[in-house]
């Protein structure tokens, strides 16, 4: 019998062999003939690092997260946000009052090939998650994750990360961690020290600690920044630091077809998923990204089909060309004889200043010191700087909460939305800023020469920012100066207690807004926290939110957080923007994300339409 099948399938191979030829060449060639497709879109600034350990700029991470997937994601059409299995098989079991939480992982999920796992498919498992989380706790990587990743309070990774530092050991990835732990290959279990019954959310669309192989960290070593090896739609093609990225279809990429639940009154949610249902992502085949910070040469690369979208997190239409672009909320008459679609929309994030709360000119805690710092916060236009930099797209933010997060109110009002130098120079009178040398400038209470200095960046879009803020305080005899670096050296400084003022701005990661209360949070301080504020009231009330679930009583410590934030004023609240999106009509199915990063690989071009109009563009 077993010769018998095996003569039947010697016959069945030969046959397949002698008409395989003919039947493949078709499709062979309708490959070869298909048109490669190719988004190319711009950022503002450039990328720090591909390593997801390592990561806190925006830019950066919108690459990374086409590249790396975590164990969930949000619905990309789905107003608010809702949250699907990504390489999970379904949502956590959750056990013992929110602190257990068992994550099944899909079973057959593939990194991209590379020469680290020597010519092997290399499987997704359970230990790939244990070690994306090992590698931020690693205390020589001094990872600027680990201040929120120690909030979690995963039982005994805190623990043994002290012991590290305390002895000066190296980590050691093969420790069990009884907190973190692959239960069996595909089983991924969380034992944390408190209840977190928002735990989700912290998983939920984070690719900082999605799968992580550590062949390819150790294969690659020190370089390992510049080789990210995921399990994403892209896979990066080649890398020009500060200038050019390029990312390529992973041609492993497991079989994964377009969907979506927008709302049924959801209107541009409905007819994008009458488009795209059903498709098979990714659809476009690279991704190139050109670094060009200075808004003008960006924008004339657009209008002159160098981009086919200048849309994104990462940088819409620069604030200065908005009129141009969408007049009174609508796309350009010149630009709409062009196809061309725009879309604003009020987003997750705040623009801030901070003060570094260890300075000793800003700094500190005495009614002096907040009393400057209510000054500083009061003297600031912050409708000028709407109308001006912003062109009146943006509205003034009350706290540190964010639009579409809980704990955000729109009819908040506080202090840190007050435009009043009166009150300003009155503060500074009462607690002994005057001028009393009278050379128009303020001296400190003690006497001595006071001086404000404001970190800034070197674009033409922010001479303009400088200018206002010098303004505002010349109006109230402050004096500023101001020290120009690039981004990711202030980034640097801003860490490490340097910089003694510095505005940049945050966006939401996820629907809870208690994310946007680490900037406050006491053992954050030097990560998320930049002002370095500690106040063990906050922490306390910090605390008691974690634990509790959604409703009345956490949204009354909201609230309590809100005005702690406003008195002892470690931030300054600016504004909220409003975004102005562009694209070409050859491309479909742009939404931007309310909290992700990843969407390149849920859009689509149609070629021919991007041939036939991309000669006339140029």
């Amino acid at each position: 019998m077993k010769r018998l099948v095996g003569a039947c399938c010697s016959a069945l191979l030969a046959a397949w062999l002698a008409v395989g030829p003919v039947l493949a060449a078709p499709a062979a060639d309708a490959a070869a003939a298909a048109p490669r497709k190719v988004l190319n879109v711009a950022f503002r600034s450039a990328e720090t690092s591909f390593d997801p350990s390592n990561i806190s700029d925006l830019y950066s991470r919108t690459v990374t997260a086409h590249i790396f997937e975590a164990l969930y994601g949000y619905d990309h059409l789905a107003r608010p946000a809702k949250v699907r299995p990504l390489l999970a098989e379904a949502l956590p079991e959750v056990a013992d009052e929110f602190k257990t939480w068992t994550i099944r992982v899909r079973r057959g999920i593939y990194f991209a090939d590379d020469p680290a796992f020597k010519g092997q498919r290399r499987e997704v498992t359970a230990q790939d998650f244990v070690y994306a989380f090992q590698r931020v706790a690693d205390p020589a990587r001094k990872s600027q994750l680990w201040s929120w990743i120690e909030t979690f309070e995963i039982v005994g990774l805190a623990d043994y990360r002290r012991e590290l530092v305390r002895d000066k050991k190296p980590f050691d990835y093969d420790r069990p961690i009884p907190g973190l732990r692959a239960l069996d290959r595909y089983t991924l279990r969380f034992e944390l020290a408190k209840p977190a019954p928002r735990f989700l959310y912290s998983i939920a669309g984070s690719d900082l600690l999605g799968a992580q192989a550590r062949e390819v960290v150790d294969f690659y070593g020190e370089q390992a920044p510049a080789h990210p090896v995921g399990t994403g739609p892209y896979r990066l093609k080649s890398w020009r630091r500060s200038s050019e990225i390029v990312l390529e279809r992973n041609p492993g990429y497991r079989e994964r077809v377009y969907d979506a639940e927008p709302a049924a009154n959801d209107a541009e949610g409905q007819a994008i998923l009458a488009r795209m249902r059903g498709q098979r992502i990714p659809m476009i085949d690279e991704i190139r990204v050109q670094i060009i910070a200075e808004d003008q040469p960006r924008w004339l690369s657009f209008l002159n089909g160098q981009f086919d979208m200048i849309a994104g997190q990462y940088g819409g239409v620069p604030e200065t060309f908005i009129s141009q672009a969408m007049p009174r909320g609508r796309v350009a008459p010149n630009l709409a004889r062009r196809g061309i679609q725009g879309q604003q929309q009020l987003n997750a994030d705040l623009g801030f200043t901070y003060f570094n709360m260890e300075d000793p000119v800003v700094g500190g805690y005495t009614p002096d010191k907040v009393a400057l710092r209510r000054a500083v916060s009061l003297a600031m236009d912050t409708e000028r700087e709407i109308q001006l930099v912003w062109h009146g797209l943006a509205v003034p933010a009350q706290s540190n909460l964010l639009p579409h997060t809980t704990g955000y109110d729109p009819a908040f009002k506080s202090e840190a939305g007050d435009y009043d130098p009166p009150r300003a120079r009155a503060l500074l009178d009462m607690f002994g800023y005057v001028d009393r040398d009278r050379d128009g400038w303020r001296e400190g209470p003690d006497g001595q020469p006071l001086e404000l200095e404001m970190a800034t960046l070197p674009q033409q879009v922010w001479r303009q920012r400088d200018e206002l803020f010098r303004k505002d305080m010349q109006a109230v005899g402050l004096r500023v100066r101001f020290r120009t670096r690039e981004f990711a050296e202030s980034l640097k400084l801003a860490r490490a207690g340097k910089l003694q003022m510095w505005t940049l701005a945050t966006s939401a990661a996820g629907p809870d807004g208690q994310s946007a209360l680490y900037r406050l949070h006491g053992p954050q301080a030097g990560g998320q926290n930049l002002a370095r504020f500690r106040l063990q009231a906050f922490d306390d009330i910090y605390a008691r939110m974690e634990v509790l679930p959604d409703g009345p009583e956490r949204e009354a410590l909201f609230l309590q957080a809100k005005k702690i934030g406003t008195a002892y004023v470690p931030y300054r609240p600016r504004v909220h923007r409003i975004s102005t999106d562009l694209w070409y009509p050859w491309v479909t199915g742009y939404r931007r994300p309310l909290f992700w990063q990843e969407w390149w690989h849920m859009v689509d071009i149609d070629t021919e339409r991007q041939s036939r109009a991309r000669p006339a563009a140029h």
